[in-house]
């Protein structure tokens, strides 16, 4: 599409036509069609001509802030078209150069307000006719504006726009007129594109609806059913676990529902179940470090939980199981701090989980008795070494991590070693100060 421009716009009239002061209810209607006509302008070359723009826009708030014009049904179907014509002009203008910016994102939106305050003000079949028509016109530049929005990521405003699409066809629907989202096909995806703004952006309530609206039609996106688990995990788990069934068998080969799945037993808690899910995980994608790390600290929750309760023999193997599959991401990723910080971690909460038992064992003075102590002792100190290699390479590959400065003071306070425990103890209070 070839873009004109116009070399020289001349603007004598504005200062005749917008007149800002009173308005009298004879001649609020021509300065309506005033107002359109200087707009002709900004409607051949959107950007060039925004003080066109800017007068029509300022005159037409003056118009509509006299009672006359509030109330008359001919009017507000006058000024839903000229806002349609303005959201047209500036799409066009889009669609030619991706690069412009739209001047006024919400004419789209404000074109239908104003047309469907004409039917609550009809006292004409041709105002609701007139109405219903400029709503059914606006239907594909709102659903362009959302597009431009969604693809840039910008969720937020590309719901707003997608929503009063849908808003408008239940409106038309409902008063026997055609619409763009009478074909299903299309009435789905647009359903979908609405969910999936809203879900990625600030409106995730409001695309929960529209999710189970699509769930509910059957041979829905992967996407569904992931997030109608998420969105209602926390207040219906039941509800919950049958769309996550439907889901896996609809999509057995779907990551995210594996994905969202892992997540939900992350955030209750649910151990046992996530070892499995996790493997699952690993085995689709391999290279995922992350999900990695993720099951061998799931193995080293298990781990500690089982030494809490005095299960040794079953915590070791827990213990070993996380250390290899942070192992395994360090083969991946060498210098990635979480696997390293948490392999030192695994050592030093082995050691620290000895301290009670060590301490009961000082209060027995027998040679039995400091016998064991020392020879427990031995093994919480050699712990503690073997973690501090782990801990030191974490600080080479994240230096402002305080909860590894707090690991290395206390090894090397235990050790006897004030001199280095002291530095970190200074490298810790420099780093509060900052």
């Amino acid at each position: 599409m070839r873009d004109i421009s116009l070399k020289q716009i001349t603007l004598s009239l504005l200062a005749l036509v917008f007149c800002l002061g009173p308005i009298n209810a004879q001649d609020y209607k021509k300065q309506i069609k005033n107002a359109n006509k200087i707009l002709g302008k900004y409607y051949v070359a959107p950007g060039e001509n925004k003080a066109a723009l800017d007068e029509a826009l300022a005159s037409l708030a003056t118009i509509f802030s006299a009672d006359d014009a509030k109330a008359d049904p001919e009017s507000w179907n006058s000024k839903g078209q000229i806002l349609n014509e303005i959201a047209k002009a500036e799409m066009i203008k889009k669609i030619a150069d991706p690069s412009f910016v739209l001047i006024t994102p919400s004419a789209g939106m404000d074109a239908k307000a104003a047309f469907v305050k004409a039917m609550d003000l009809a006292t004409k079949t041709s105002h609701k006719k007139d109405a219903l028509e400029g709503i059914k016109n606006g239907e594909e530049i709102i659903n362009n504006i959302a597009i431009t929005y969604f693809q840039v990521n910008d969720f937020n405003n590309a719901f707003v726009n997608f929503n009063e699409v849908l808003e408008s066809y239940e409106l038309l629907k409902s008063n026997n007129e055609k619409s763009r989202l009478d074909d299903v096909i299309v009435y789905k995806d647009h359903l979908y594109s609405t969910a999936v703004c809203g879900y990625y952006g600030d409106n995730k309530e409001a695309s929960k609806p529209l999710f189970a609206k699509l769930y509910d039609m059957g041979d829905a996106q992967a996407l569904v059913y992931e997030a109608l688990f998420t969105l209602n995990a926390d207040t219906n788990e039941t509800k919950a676990m049958e769309i996550l069934d439907a889901g896996r068998k609809a999509h057995p080969a779907d990551n995210g529902i594996l994905f969202a799945e892992i997540n939900y037993y992350l955030k209750v808690g649910k151990l046992d179940m996530l070892t499995s899910k996790l493997k699952t995980a690993i085995e689709k994608e391999p290279e995922n470090v992350s999900v990695i790390i993720t099951l061998g600290n799931v193995y080293d929750q298990l781990n500690q939980k089982e030494r809490e309760v005095g299960n040794i023999e079953k915590s070791e193997e827990y213990f070993n199981d996380a250390f290899k599959y942070f192992t395994m991401a360090l083969e991946k990723d060498p210098a990635n701090f979480d696997a390293t910080y948490s392999q030192g971690a695994l050592y030093y909460n082995k050691a620290a989980s000895m301290t009670t038992s060590l301490n009961a064992l000082g209060n027995d003075y027998s040679s039995a008795g400091t016998k064991k102590y020392n020879a427990l002792k031995a093994d919480m100190d050699g712990l503690f070494q073997q973690a501090l290699p782990y801990f030191l390479k974490a600080e080479t590959l994240n230096t402002s991590d305080f909860n590894t400065m707090i690991a290395l003071k206390e090894i090397y306070a235990r050790a006897g070693q004030l001199d280095k425990s002291n530095e970190y103890k200074k490298k810790m209070a420099d780093l509060e100060n900052k």
